[in-house]
């Protein structure tokens, strides 16, 4: 054990533990395998694309067997990213994200995930103490490398699913929403120096409509605030549908916009660290650079993908016609799977996730029971993420990721339903439930001693809940739990 003064205040606020961490830690050690440990806990948290391991092997495998490795990707190489690299990447987001204009290699910086790059973003655009704003949920990871790395601060712009004469669908985010966002953070003190937005949303799943998109961008040029704008779900788009890019508008402030987006997501590669930053502001990249050493990605996986995202052939006609395809179904066994079981999603056309709502089966309608309820599923050896973990002012949503193949989700769905029924002492009609193949593997569940206490009173608590609930499934945001 250390002994006190061991650590900086920074490092012990640094290693604080949080409720995540641990969840992580247990599922960690207990990860269900098909074969090695059937009983082990389900990853449906992690948003990792399982989908398409087969046909990038093969890619990898075609293009890359036996050959040898140039001498110079052995040695160090530009902080900023190796010049052959960034040219495709160049050349790639040109075409990808439509933008009007050639994009630069220049304005290209390379960093082992886009985690790194928001965490060197906070030293470069905020002093400690300044705020940026965001609407939540959001991705929870932007907090701890915004924070840890500069000291800088979360101020929220909550969203929720209530429908108003003024708002059709639930979760909207809008210019007004903003503006209160800022009056909030000037109230508090808070000197606000970005607006973070991601597109394709994570955990929402939906996709900014391009007015939206300018109304933000004249929201942060009247503020004078930086854009960073998170577009790693770009080609995770799994119905037809029109998607925006940033880097294809004519922003007030160009200079002002930092776009991000990385391989982890899109080309299903979350073990390959690779990211990549768009910004057209000179002296922002000078100082990025000077941190880019901290984040360097190894030479020979650069040259892999630049291969890799040269080969548009193959990515247009092989890899993301399939990537689309498994997507919509998997995401249609998961939708399929939630509607039996009671539970709605929002409506969303891209991401790797669905964003459920599992409020009739709080005991309380507070982050307290959300909490309680999670950990009953991981007991039930369930991994998947609550709200809380978004930033979700309202308790009781749950993000569940699909990307993976069919009998993992029929598992989770199984064993989802198996912890629910336990959980509110059968309140739930389970025989108007689906079955799910009798075939797979049922994870031995821990027993819900307390549930008799508050069985009588959950009972019509989840009665008045599922006919409120009527109404939101009814709402073309939702799927509807009838399938």
């Amino acid at each position: 054990m250390a002994a006190e003064g061991d650590m900086s205040a920074r490092g012990r606020r640094i290693g604080d533990d949080s409720a995540l961490d641990c969840s992580s830690s247990i599922y960690e050690a207990d990860p269900y395998d098909e074969c090695t440990n059937p009983q082990g806990i389900l990853n449906l948290g992690t948003s990792e694309n399982k989908l398409c391991f087969d046909i990038i092997e093969e890619w990898f495998n075609r293009r890359n067997g036996g050959k040898s490795i140039a001498p110079d990707l052995l040695q160090y190489s530009c902080v900023q990213g190796i010049e052959s690299f960034r040219e495709e990447i160049a050349k790639f987001l040109t075409d990808y994200t439509r933008a009007p204009k050639t994009l630069h290699s220049e304005e290209i910086i390379i960093m082992n995930g886009c985690c790194s790059i928001f965490a060197a973003l906070s030293m470069v655009l905020f002093d400690p103490g300044d705020g940026y704003l965001i609407p939540t949920p959001y991705y929870g990871g932007v907090n701890p490398y915004m924070d840890l790395y500069g000291e800088v601060q979360a101020v929220h712009v909550h969203l929720d699913s209530k429908i108003s004469e003024y708002e059709s669908l639930p979760f909207r985010l809008t210019v007004d929403k903003l503006e209160a966002g800022m009056q909030h953070a000037k109230e508090k003190g808070i000197r606000v120096r970005a607006l973070i937005l991601i597109n394709p949303h994570n955990p929402l799943g939906d996709i900014y409509p391009e007015q939206l998109l300018k109304d933000c961008l004249d929201f942060a040029h009247r503020h004078k605030l930086h854009v960073i704008m998170d577009e790693i779900y770009m080609l995770s788009r799994f119905e037809d549908i029109n998607f925006t890019s940033i880097l294809s508008l004519n922003a007030p402030d160009p200079e002002r916009i930092h776009f991000m987006w990385g391989f982890s997501k899109d080309f299903a590669m979350c073990g390959i660290r690779v990211a990549v930053l768009h910004t057209r502001n000179k002296e922002i990249r000078s100082a990025l650079n000077r941190l880019a050493s901290f984040h360097r990605c190894p030479g020979p996986i650069q040259c892999i993908l630049r291969q890799l995202i040269a080969d548009r052939e193959w990515i247009n006609k092989t890899y993301l016609p399939t990537n689309q395809r498994r997507l919509r179904e998997a995401h249609r066994i998961i939708v399929d799977g939630l509607a039996a079981l009671g539970i709605p999603v929002l409506q969303n056309s891209a991401g790797l996730y669905v964003w459920a709502d599992f409020r009739k089966f709080l005991k309380t309608q507070t982050t307290e029971a959300e909490i309680d309820l999670w950990w009953k599923l991981i007991h039930g050896k369930l991994y998947i993420n609550p709200g809380i973990a978004f930033g979700c002012c309202e308790p009781g949503w749950f993000r569940l990721v699909f990307s993976d193949v069919a009998d993992r989700i029929n598992l989770g769905i199984q064993r989802l339903k198996v912890t629910l029924q336990a959980y509110v002492s059968e309140t739930i009609p389970m025989d108007d439930l689906k079955e799910v193949p009798s075939s797979l593997v049922s994870a031995k569940m821990c027993s819900d001693d307390d549930s008799s206490e508050w069985g009588e009173e959950l009972l019509q608590r989840t009665s008045e809940a599922l006919t409120q609930n009527n109404t939101i499934v009814n709402v073309t945001a939702f799927t509807s739990a009838t399938g």
